[in-house]
């Protein structure tokens, strides 16, 4: 390592960036900057003036609501950036003292160290569908929510729906012939009405941007590809893709198994070996989508009408993978049933070895130039 490099740790806020500085080699001085506003102009001078003393700078922040923007504007001009984990920054058992200062003297130490974690900073078209496809996971999360609120208020006046299932055309036509004893509770069910109604619009409408503009997105052809795979629909496929990025960047299946937080946890110790539940680290938006789309994999291997039409295009090994992925996962989803193994746990399990079938599909196609 050089010994002019200076290691910039930087603690960023909506209105404010502490800055420390740390100089190479393990004996190197670590010192408190000062401050500066959130403008990226204002780091650039920091910049420029320290770099004006011939010495190489490394930056480092924290992932935090701020994005990347600050990482994006360091790197256009040339400096070397990383965004840490916070999650995996060391911290001192006992240290109960935090503030600004600190926290910009910890990152710039331990940049220097080498003990940080960078997360993946996605690209600006990445994020932009990424910022798309959690948009509709919003809205689709506010939609359950005046769902309940409407069956919940229904069920405490005593009205109970009979028909099969919830929604259809049939429930409709049963909530519009209720009439509610007093003028304000018609007024709140028809609220209630209004508000499921707005949400499926809502839903629908940001399930048709992500339709339209996938096309175009330089992952399209890894979206097309991992629809393929039974249950992985194309919001499944653009919402892993929007958050991972090229699946490529991993250089074995395990890992990003183990990145998505898929994988038992253990506590062993001597001859003691125990395993408890997945350990729920890092992207649960991927996640909580694969966990959805392992419930498909419940039912018999087939390949019904719709998979068919997905499948239409794809090259020969792609689509060999996904009816071995089929095939594999519905018999080990019946298998850990029959063993009697909570649902919940099959379910998971089903979904760690589908997100290992998404890389290895990803690993046949290659993105738009």
């Amino acid at each position: 390592m050089k010994k002019n490099t200076i290691f910039v740790g930087l603690d960023v806020h909506k209105n404010s960036i502490t800055i420390a500085l740390a100089d190479a080699g393990r004996d190197g001085d670590v010192r408190y900057y000062g401050g500066v506003d959130g403008e990226l102009e204002s780091v650039h001078n920091v910049a420029r003036k320290v770099q004006s003393t011939g010495a190489t700078l490394r930056f480092v922040y924290e992932a935090g609501p701020c994005g990347y923007g600050l990482y994006r504007s360091l790197t256009n001009k040339g400096f070397d950036c990383i965004v840490a984990a916070p999650s995996k920054i060391p911290r001192k058992s006992g240290d109960r003292i935090k503030n600004d200062r600190r926290d910009a003297l910890t990152l710039a130490r331990l940049h220097r160290a080498g003990e940080l974690t960078p997360v993946y900073v996605p690209t600006e078209e990445d994020e932009a569908m990424r910022d798309l496809t959690r948009g509709r996971e919003d809205a689709a999360k506010a939609l359950r929510v005046a769902r309940q609120h409407l069956l919940a208020f229904l069920l405490r006046h005593g009205h109970r729906y009979s028909g099969k299932t919830c929604w259809s055309k049939a429930f409709w036509n049963w909530i519009a012939d209720i009439k509610m004893p007093h003028r304000a509770q018609q007024i709140m069910l028809q609220e209630y009405v209004h508000a499921v109604h707005e949400q499926v619009e809502r839903v629908q409408r940001l399930t048709d941007q992500i339709r339209e503009l996938v096309p175009q997105w330089q992952l399209a052809p890894m979206v097309k590809a991992l629809q393929a795979l039974r249950g992985v629909s194309l919001i499944v496929a653009s919402t892993i893709l929007a958050e991972l990025g090229e699946l490529t960047r991993f250089p074995k299946a395990k890992q990003l198994m183990a990145y998505l937080g898929l994988v038992p946890s253990e506590q062993s110790s001597g001859e003691s070996n125990r395993r408890g539940g997945i350990t729920k680290t890092g992207n649960g938006h991927v996640r909580r989508a694969l966990t959805e789309a392992a419930h498909a994999y419940s039912h018999p291997a087939r390949e019904s009408r719709a998979l068919l039409k997905r499948l239409e295009g794809l090259p020969q090994r792609v689509q060999q993978t996904a009816w071995k992925a089929q095939v594999r996962l519905c018999a080990r989803f019946r298998r850990l049933m029959a063993k009697g193994k909570p649902r919940n746990a099959v379910v998971s399990a089903t979904a760690r070895e589908l997100a290992a079938f998404t890389w290895a599909i990803a690993q046949e196609i290659q993105p738009k130039s």
